[in-house]
């Protein structure tokens, strides 16, 4: 099976759908009280830091291709806060000791590296904002091929493939023009899985 499929093929990782249809649902109030004012109840999950908010804005530079890796500057020497990821979870989720991070800053939204004590990063966590679905695609095709992987899925219409890589697993899913890619040295996919929703949710998408 080809890595990119042309437009009309069957991709699997085309969704069917464009994405939600959202309704206005008006209804009227009757036989009220004028001494008790109708109050619009909203829920919502807790604001996320200014610092993740301002994470996710902006769209990758065109000069990136799909297949650019994560790179910190400074290696092993680095120590520069993800601004969406805390460091404390990640050595608990990815179960080694984070001795330095790294960032990426050539995307909007930082790509962030994590070491233990072995040379190769332990974590590589990338979240780019394509101009195009198509290139969203792309990026999670380069990274989780789809003649080697699994499918992978998470909700609100993320999806995208995940299994075992040389240095161990890769979770990687898009939505719309959004592509998350989680590389681990765990030699399953499942830590991947765990980072991937965490960084989603924290960066609101």
């Amino acid at each position: 099976m080809l890595l990119s499929l042309p437009t009309g093929t069957g991709n699997p990782r085309r969704p069917a759908l464009s994405g939600p249809v959202l309704a206005l649902l008006l209804t009227g109030a009757t036989a009220c009280s004028p001494a008790t004012p109708t109050v619009a109840t909203v829920t919502t999950t807790a604001e996320a830091p200014a610092s993740v908010a301002s994470a996710a804005s902006g769209v990758d530079k065109p000069a990136l291709p799909p297949e650019t890796h994560p790179e910190a500057p400074a290696g092993k020497r680095s120590w520069q806060e993800c601004p969406y990821l805390d460091t404390a979870w990640v050595e608990q989720t990815n179960g080694q000791r984070v001795t330095a991070v790294g960032l990426d800053d050539r995307f909007p939204t930082p790509a962030c590296v994590y070491w233990s004590y072995p040379e190769a990063p332990q974590l590589q966590v990338l979240v780019r904002t394509l101009p195009d679905q198509d290139t969203a695609i792309a990026v999670v095709d380069h990274f989780a091929p789809v003649d080697s992987t699994e499918l992978a899925e998470l909700p609100g219409g993320w999806t995208g493939g995940r299994g075992p890589t040389p240095g161990g697993a890769v979770f990687a899913v898009f939505r719309d023009t959004v592509a998350v890619v989680v590389l681990t040295n765990q030699g399953q996919s499942f830590k991947a899985e765990q980072v991937a929703r965490e960084t989603i949710a924290n960066l609101g998408f």
